[in-house]
């Protein structure tokens, strides 16, 4: 995992939270279209990026409902890294779930989850 590995949290936490969800989205939605072509070994590497960024997000971020949330949705997809296979549907309702987090990342949602359940 070379991508985001220098980017710090005072870089990061010069983004707003409507970025930073949407920057995790992109991840998801780039890991999105490699379940879909059988990519496992990219998959798991955009989960790695995802958990990466979702880690700095929670370390930058100061009201703990949020925290607490982003916490719990990463673990949602840790279970998706770790499993054996990937599972395209829970995929398909974490990115949803991501996306909600914010009214400007919802805004999104026609549109990515749109494509992301094309095959």
């Amino acid at each position: 995992m070379t991508q985001h590995r220098e980017l710090s949290e005072e870089r990061w936490s010069g983004f707003t939270l409507d970025q930073q969800i949407l920057m995790i989205a992109n991840e998801m939605n780039r890991a999105s279209r490699l379940l879909r072509s059988g990519d496992v070994v990219g998959t798991k590497s955009c989960y790695e990026r995802v958990l990466r960024l979702t880690d700095l997000t929670v370390r930058v971020q100061t009201k703990s409902t949020l925290r607490r949330e982003l916490l719990r949705w990463r673990g949602l997809i840790a279970e998706l890294y770790l499993e054996e296979t990937t599972r395209a549907d829970e995929h398909r309702r974490a990115l949803r779930c991501l996306l909600y987090f914010t009214s400007e990342a919802a805004r999104q949602i026609p549109y990515v989850c749109a494509v992301a359940s094309d095959k």
